[in-house]
């Protein structure tokens, strides 16, 4: 599992720069560039949940979405062999390759261990 941190529904990806000695990240899943970064895992923490409560105010005073809108589509890459793979057993089992590949997420989703 990537390293992330959550707070108030917001997620936040953590990386670390061995040559600044220094853990960073940004918020994921918003429409703005905001980031952060902190020296140790504490200060780490601090600094997301501050930016996650200053984007949060900012965009209720700028009437902004607080996240980034999903319209329920996106195109995927998967390689022909699969492709043809996926499309036969959506074919056996009498549904969509759409519907196929929502079960296969959505079954992937409800068995996620956190």
């Amino acid at each position: 599992m990537k390293n992330i941190l959550k707070y108030k529904g917001f997620i936040g990806s953590v990386n670390f720069s061995p040559n600044d000695r220094v853990f960073f990240g940004k918020l994921e899943g918003i429409e703005d560039l905001v980031t952060f970064e902190g020296t140790s895992v504490d200060e780490l923490e601090t600094a997301f949940k501050e930016v996650v409560d200053l984007h949060i105010s900012d965009c209720e005073k700028e009437g902004k979405p607080l996240k980034k809108v999903f319209h329920g589509s996106f195109n995927i890459r998967i390689g022909s062999k699969l492709h043809q793979k996926v499309y036969q057993k959506a074919v056996s089992k009498g549904i969509s390759l759409n519907q196929l590949v929502k079960k296969a997420l959505e079954h992937e989703i409800e068995n996620e261990r956190e």
